[in-house]
Protein backbone atom coordinates (compact mmCIF):
# COMPACT_ATOMS: atom_id res chain seq x y z
CA UNK A 1 0.00 0.00 0.00
CA UNK A 2 1.32 3.03 -1.20
CA UNK A 3 1.32 6.23 1.43
CA UNK A 4 -0.01 9.57 0.94
CA UNK A 5 3.48 11.16 1.89
CA UNK A 6 5.02 8.57 -0.72
CA UNK A 7 2.40 9.63 -3.61
CA UNK A 8 3.15 13.68 -2.74
CA UNK A 9 6.77 12.88 -3.32
CA UNK A 10 6.61 10.64 -6.51
CA UNK A 11 4.12 13.34 -7.63
CA UNK A 12 6.97 15.72 -7.56
CA UNK A 13 9.76 13.46 -9.12
CA UNK A 14 7.27 12.73 -11.78
CA UNK A 15 6.33 16.09 -12.61
CA UNK A 16 9.83 17.64 -12.84
CA UNK A 17 11.16 14.70 -13.82
CA UNK A 18 14.46 16.07 -11.77
CA UNK A 19 15.29 14.68 -8.67
CA UNK A 20 16.55 18.30 -7.61
CA UNK A 21 13.82 20.33 -8.76
CA UNK A 22 11.55 18.14 -6.83
CA UNK A 23 13.42 18.09 -3.93
CA UNK A 24 13.26 22.07 -4.15
CA UNK A 25 9.88 21.49 -4.55
CA UNK A 26 9.12 19.82 -1.61
CA UNK A 27 11.32 21.57 0.56
CA UNK A 28 13.69 18.91 1.31
CA UNK A 29 17.14 17.18 0.68
CA UNK A 30 17.40 15.23 -2.45
CA UNK A 31 18.79 12.09 -0.48
CA UNK A 32 15.36 10.84 1.47
CA UNK A 33 13.69 11.80 -1.56
CA UNK A 34 15.55 8.95 -3.76
CA UNK A 35 15.53 6.91 -1.11
CA UNK A 36 11.89 7.08 -0.61
CA UNK A 37 11.33 6.52 -4.74
CA UNK A 38 14.09 3.76 -4.91
CA UNK A 39 12.32 2.00 -1.43
CA UNK A 40 8.36 2.57 -3.60
CA UNK A 41 10.16 0.42 -6.48
CA UNK A 42 11.43 -2.14 -4.55
CA UNK A 43 8.50 -2.81 -2.74
CA UNK A 44 6.36 -2.68 -5.58
CA UNK A 45 8.61 -4.63 -7.78
CA UNK A 46 8.84 -2.17 -11.08
CA UNK A 47 10.92 0.09 -12.38
CA UNK A 48 9.39 3.30 -12.01
CA UNK A 49 11.28 6.09 -13.58
CA UNK A 50 14.08 5.31 -16.12
CA UNK A 51 17.36 7.35 -14.90
CA UNK A 52 20.50 8.12 -17.29
CA UNK A 53 22.88 10.34 -16.16
CA UNK A 54 21.06 13.24 -18.44
CA UNK A 55 17.39 12.62 -18.02
CA UNK A 56 14.98 10.99 -15.61
CA UNK A 57 11.59 9.92 -17.63
CA UNK A 58 8.65 7.88 -16.40
CA UNK A 59 8.54 4.00 -17.34
CA UNK A 60 5.04 2.74 -18.47
CA UNK A 61 4.36 1.51 -14.77
CA UNK A 62 5.47 5.22 -13.49
CA UNK A 63 2.78 7.06 -15.83
CA UNK A 64 0.08 4.08 -14.24
CA UNK A 65 0.79 4.93 -10.89
CA UNK A 66 1.06 9.06 -11.60
CA UNK A 67 -2.79 8.88 -12.34
CA UNK A 68 -3.33 7.09 -9.21
CA UNK A 69 -0.90 8.63 -6.95
CA UNK A 70 -2.75 11.57 -7.96
CA UNK A 71 -6.43 10.65 -6.95
CA UNK A 72 -5.12 9.19 -3.75
CA UNK A 73 -3.54 12.86 -2.53
CA UNK A 74 -6.48 14.29 -3.97
CA UNK A 75 -8.69 12.02 -1.65
CA UNK A 76 -6.76 12.68 1.35
CA UNK A 77 -7.05 16.46 0.72
CA UNK A 78 -10.73 15.88 0.50
CA UNK A 79 -10.84 13.97 3.60
CA UNK A 80 -9.12 16.95 5.47
CA UNK A 81 -11.25 19.41 3.80
CA UNK A 82 -14.51 17.84 5.34
CA UNK A 83 -13.34 16.89 8.39
CA UNK A 84 -12.33 20.66 8.92
CA UNK A 85 -15.78 21.54 7.84
CA UNK A 86 -17.62 19.66 9.87
CA UNK A 87 -15.67 20.53 12.65
CA UNK A 88 -16.58 23.95 11.81
CA UNK A 89 -19.90 23.21 11.17
CA UNK A 90 -20.01 23.64 7.61
CA UNK A 91 -21.02 20.46 6.44
CA UNK A 92 -23.12 17.87 8.20
CA UNK A 93 -26.56 17.50 9.18
CA UNK A 94 -28.99 19.60 11.33
CA UNK A 95 -32.37 17.94 13.00
CA UNK A 96 -34.93 20.44 14.02
CA UNK A 97 -38.50 19.95 15.68
CA UNK A 98 -40.98 22.82 15.88
CA UNK A 99 -44.21 23.57 17.04
CA UNK A 100 -46.59 24.34 14.28
CA UNK A 101 -47.08 28.03 14.49
CA UNK A 102 -43.72 28.52 14.82
CA UNK A 103 -43.68 27.29 10.97
CA UNK A 104 -45.09 30.95 9.92
CA UNK A 105 -43.32 32.95 12.21
CA UNK A 106 -40.10 32.66 12.50
CA UNK A 107 -38.34 30.05 11.10
CA UNK A 108 -39.42 31.37 7.92
CA UNK A 109 -36.51 33.68 8.47
CA UNK A 110 -34.17 32.13 10.58
CA UNK A 111 -33.73 28.89 8.29
CA UNK A 112 -33.22 31.29 5.05
CA UNK A 113 -30.58 32.81 7.57
CA UNK A 114 -29.05 29.82 8.39
CA UNK A 115 -28.95 28.65 5.10
CA UNK A 116 -27.26 30.98 3.37
CA UNK A 117 -24.53 30.62 5.84
CA UNK A 118 -24.44 27.16 5.96
CA UNK A 119 -25.53 26.07 1.64
CA UNK A 120 -23.97 22.46 2.31
CA UNK A 121 -25.88 21.71 5.78
CA UNK A 122 -28.82 18.87 5.51
CA UNK A 123 -31.21 20.65 7.16
CA UNK A 124 -34.58 18.39 8.33
CA UNK A 125 -37.54 20.07 9.91
CA UNK A 126 -40.39 17.79 11.33
CA UNK A 127 -44.02 19.17 13.25
CA UNK A 128 -43.98 17.76 16.57
CA UNK A 129 -45.70 18.70 19.71
CA UNK A 130 -43.74 20.70 22.76
CA UNK A 131 -43.76 17.33 24.70
CA UNK A 132 -42.14 15.39 22.44
CA UNK A 133 -40.07 17.88 20.84
CA UNK A 134 -38.27 18.34 24.24
CA UNK A 135 -38.30 14.50 25.19
CA UNK A 136 -36.46 14.08 21.27
CA UNK A 137 -33.84 16.82 22.55
CA UNK A 138 -33.17 14.53 25.27
CA UNK A 139 -32.87 11.47 24.10
CA UNK A 140 -30.96 13.08 20.77
CA UNK A 141 -33.22 12.47 17.71
CA UNK A 142 -33.79 16.05 17.22
CA UNK A 143 -30.49 18.71 18.02
CA UNK A 144 -33.32 21.69 18.61
CA UNK A 145 -36.79 21.81 19.11
CA UNK A 146 -38.61 25.21 18.48
CA UNK A 147 -42.13 25.18 21.18
CA UNK A 148 -43.97 26.99 23.43
CA UNK A 149 -42.17 25.99 26.76
CA UNK A 150 -41.02 27.75 29.80
CA UNK A 151 -39.28 24.92 31.75
CA UNK A 152 -35.92 23.64 30.52
CA UNK A 153 -34.64 19.98 31.19
CA UNK A 154 -31.43 20.20 33.74
CA UNK A 155 -29.41 19.33 30.32
CA UNK A 156 -30.29 21.74 28.22
CA UNK A 157 -30.11 25.75 27.19
CA UNK A 158 -32.93 27.52 26.12
CA UNK A 159 -33.46 30.65 24.40
CA UNK A 160 -36.22 33.23 23.52
CA UNK A 161 -37.23 33.79 20.30
CA UNK A 162 -40.35 34.96 20.84
CA UNK A 163 -42.39 36.62 23.82
CA UNK A 164 -45.45 37.94 23.00
CA UNK A 165 -49.35 38.72 24.73
CA UNK A 166 -52.37 36.31 24.60
CA UNK A 167 -55.28 37.60 21.79
CA UNK A 168 -58.79 36.36 21.53
CA UNK A 169 -59.65 34.88 18.28
CA UNK A 170 -63.41 34.81 17.84
CA UNK A 171 -66.07 33.83 14.97
CA UNK A 172 -66.88 37.59 13.24
CA UNK A 173 -69.86 37.28 13.61
CA UNK A 174 -70.14 36.41 17.63
CA UNK A 175 -67.90 39.87 18.15
CA UNK A 176 -70.28 43.25 17.87
CA UNK A 177 -70.74 42.73 21.53
CA UNK A 178 -66.80 42.57 22.04
CA UNK A 179 -64.76 45.66 22.28
CA UNK A 180 -61.12 46.02 21.55
CA UNK A 181 -59.13 46.06 24.18
CA UNK A 182 -61.58 43.71 26.21
CA UNK A 183 -61.90 42.22 29.39
CA UNK A 184 -61.12 38.10 29.39
CA UNK A 185 -64.10 37.70 31.14
CA UNK A 186 -66.56 38.63 27.82
CA UNK A 187 -65.48 35.04 26.75
CA UNK A 188 -66.20 33.29 29.59
CA UNK A 189 -69.89 31.76 28.43
CA UNK A 190 -69.03 30.92 24.96
CA UNK A 191 -67.88 27.65 24.02
CA UNK A 192 -63.43 27.43 23.74
CA UNK A 193 -61.59 25.36 21.68
CA UNK A 194 -59.27 23.72 23.67
CA UNK A 195 -55.22 22.51 22.96
CA UNK A 196 -54.94 19.38 25.28
CA UNK A 197 -52.28 19.82 28.14
CA UNK A 198 -50.30 16.90 26.88
CA UNK A 199 -49.39 18.53 23.76
CA UNK A 200 -47.89 21.48 25.40
CA UNK A 201 -48.24 21.91 28.54
CA UNK A 202 -46.84 25.36 29.05
CA UNK A 203 -49.43 26.56 26.43
CA UNK A 204 -51.89 25.12 27.94
CA UNK A 205 -51.30 25.98 31.85
CA UNK A 206 -50.88 29.68 30.63
CA UNK A 207 -54.53 29.66 28.82
CA UNK A 208 -56.08 27.93 32.35
CA UNK A 209 -54.08 30.86 34.47
CA UNK A 210 -55.56 34.12 32.14
CA UNK A 211 -58.97 32.33 32.60
CA UNK A 212 -58.45 32.08 36.32
CA UNK A 213 -57.66 35.24 36.34
CA UNK A 214 -60.64 36.39 34.94
CA UNK A 215 -62.38 34.31 37.39
CA UNK A 216 -64.15 32.06 34.83
CA UNK A 217 -63.46 28.11 33.78
CA UNK A 218 -64.06 27.78 30.58
CA UNK A 219 -66.31 25.22 28.33
CA UNK A 220 -63.74 23.36 26.62
CA UNK A 221 -65.84 21.65 24.13
CA UNK A 222 -63.65 21.62 21.31
CA UNK A 223 -60.20 19.81 21.08
CA UNK A 224 -57.42 21.26 18.18
CA UNK A 225 -54.01 19.76 18.06
CA UNK A 226 -52.23 22.78 16.95
CA UNK A 227 -52.73 26.46 17.04
CA UNK A 228 -53.02 26.48 13.17
CA UNK A 229 -55.95 24.04 14.12
CA UNK A 230 -57.40 26.28 16.41
CA UNK A 231 -57.85 28.99 14.29
CA UNK A 232 -59.23 27.43 11.53
CA UNK A 233 -61.94 26.03 13.90
CA UNK A 234 -62.72 29.55 15.00
CA UNK A 235 -63.26 30.26 11.50
CA UNK A 236 -65.48 27.46 11.26
CA UNK A 237 -67.88 29.31 14.21
CA UNK A 238 -67.05 26.25 16.62
CA UNK A 239 -65.77 28.57 19.25
CA UNK A 240 -63.18 30.86 20.51
CA UNK A 241 -59.90 30.53 21.24
CA UNK A 242 -56.96 32.29 23.55
CA UNK A 243 -53.44 32.08 21.26
CA UNK A 244 -50.20 33.88 21.09
CA UNK A 245 -50.54 37.43 18.82
CA UNK A 246 -48.24 36.50 16.22
CA UNK A 247 -49.92 32.75 15.58
CA UNK A 248 -53.21 35.03 15.69
CA UNK A 249 -52.03 37.22 12.70
CA UNK A 250 -50.49 34.42 10.23
CA UNK A 251 -51.65 32.60 7.60
CA UNK A 252 -54.85 33.42 5.62
CA UNK A 253 -57.45 34.65 8.17
CA UNK A 254 -60.19 36.65 6.34
CA UNK A 255 -61.46 39.76 8.83
CA UNK A 256 -64.63 39.15 7.68
CA UNK A 257 -64.54 35.70 9.55
CA UNK A 258 -62.41 36.02 12.29
CA UNK A 259 -61.93 38.91 14.71
CA UNK A 260 -58.93 39.66 16.58
CA UNK A 261 -59.55 40.54 20.40
CA UNK A 262 -57.19 42.41 22.69
CA UNK A 263 -57.29 42.05 26.07
CA UNK A 264 -56.92 44.16 28.69
CA UNK A 265 -53.97 42.98 30.94
CA UNK A 266 -53.06 40.12 29.01
CA UNK A 267 -50.68 37.74 29.89
CA UNK A 268 -47.20 36.56 27.73
CA UNK A 269 -46.20 33.26 26.44
CA UNK A 270 -42.78 32.43 25.05
CA UNK A 271 -41.58 30.73 21.82
CA UNK A 272 -38.24 29.22 22.44
CA UNK A 273 -35.43 26.86 21.44
CA UNK A 274 -34.28 24.42 23.33
CA UNK A 275 -31.09 22.16 22.44
CA UNK A 276 -28.23 20.00 25.05
CA UNK A 277 -25.92 21.65 26.97
CA UNK A 278 -22.48 21.19 24.65
CA UNK A 279 -23.97 21.60 21.01
CA UNK A 280 -21.85 21.47 18.38
CA UNK A 281 -21.13 24.26 15.89
CA UNK A 282 -24.38 23.17 13.54
CA UNK A 283 -26.58 24.46 16.62
CA UNK A 284 -24.52 27.11 17.49
CA UNK A 285 -25.16 28.16 13.83
CA UNK A 286 -28.51 28.05 14.01
CA UNK A 287 -28.94 30.17 17.26
CA UNK A 288 -26.91 32.65 15.83
CA UNK A 289 -29.32 32.78 13.06
CA UNK A 290 -32.33 33.02 15.31
CA UNK A 291 -30.50 35.80 17.22
CA UNK A 292 -29.58 37.90 14.32
CA UNK A 293 -33.41 37.63 13.22
CA UNK A 294 -34.28 38.99 17.00
CA UNK A 295 -33.20 39.59 20.16
CA UNK A 296 -33.72 36.84 22.04
CA UNK A 297 -32.90 35.80 26.20
CA UNK A 298 -30.68 32.67 27.01
CA UNK A 299 -30.97 30.72 30.35
CA UNK A 300 -30.00 27.66 31.30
Amino acid sequence: MIEVREARYFIAVAEELHFGRAAARLHMSQPPLSQTVKGLEQRLGVRLLHRTTREVTLSPAGAALLQRCRELVHTSQAATDAARAAAGGQVGRLRIGAVTSAFLDPLPQVLASFSAEYPSVDVQVREVDTHDAVQAVRRRELDIAVVRQLATPAECVRATLRSEHFVLVVPAAWAPGLTDPEHLAAAATLPWIWLPREISPDYHDQVVACCRAADFAPEARHSARSITSQLAMVACGLGVALVPESAAHQGSLRADVVRLIHLQGSATIDLAAIWRRGADALVNGFIRSARSSETPHTST
